[in-house]
């Protein structure tokens, strides 16, 4: 009997470890899944209505220089202090990573690690990274907004964004674009676009973006498409 009642404890033993295993099993490959369906999600339902703005460059990094001089980190700069101001109108609580001429770190390097740390601990809904773009052929044109391409609320925001860009530039054929090089779009924990708001290397759109009138119908566009992102 004794014998028997060990047997029979030993296949329960038995089948309890199969049963926790197989548990096991099922949460590590949620786990995985989940991993994969949110990159760049790891945002806090209380942040639900905090964006971080990203001036590029600044300081010594002046960023791409235009055909007409202009420095893009000034452009950057004023069309970032337009969205906040818009937003901030709306109700929306912005941080910035930078709000003065200089950049925040000591090089390219610590400063792209240092924007990055900003985002990541904040944990806003969306963080937009604004820059200008330039190209070797000058007529190349037109706004363009990158997200990482395995983060499908980076695709949803960049795809709404591009599209009120459009409004301000029917010309623009551009579309929304994935990438996974951009240091900025791989490291961020949360929602992330880089919004390229035009060429200037483009002298006619060069003109547009160091005028203030563009600038702000530029940062209204943007402003648009992250209400329309984080009202949806």
């Amino acid at each position: 009997m004794v014998k028997k009642l060990g047997f029979a404890a030993s296949i329960a033993a038995l089948l309890a470890l199969i049963v926790l295993c197989q548990a096991g099993s099922r949460i590590l490959k949620g786990g995985f899944a989940l991993g994969e369906e949110t990159l760049g999600s790891a945002y806090s339902v209380e942040n639900g209505r905090l964006i971080v703005l990203d001036p590029g460059h600044g300081g010594m990094d002046g960023g791409k220089e235009g055909v007409n001089g202009a420095k893009e980190k000034d452009i950057n700069l004023q069309i970032s202090l337009t969205i906040k101001e818009l937003l901030e109108e709306e109700g929306v609580e912005v941080v910035m990573t930078r709000d003065t001429e200089e950049r925040i770190g000591e090089d390219q390097v610590s400063d792209l690690k240092a924007r990055v740390d900003i985002m990541n601990k904040e944990k806003p809904v969306l963080a937009v990274s604004i820059h200008q773009n330039s190209y070797h052929e000058e007529s190349v044109h037109g706004a363009q907004v990158f997200y990482h391409n395995q983060s499908k609320e980076g695709a949803r925001a960049a795809a709404i964004i591009q599209e009120t860009l459009r409004e301000i530039d029917p010309e623009n054929t551009k579309e929304a674009k994935a990438n996974n090089t951009y240091y900025i779009l791989k490291k961020t924990e949360v929602p992330t676009v880089i919004a390229e708001c035009g060429f200037l290397s483009n002298y006619e759109e060069a003109q547009r973006l160091v005028s203030e009138e563009y600038q702000r119908e530029l940062a209204g566009a943007i402003v648009k498409g992250i209400l329309q992102y984080i009202n949806e």
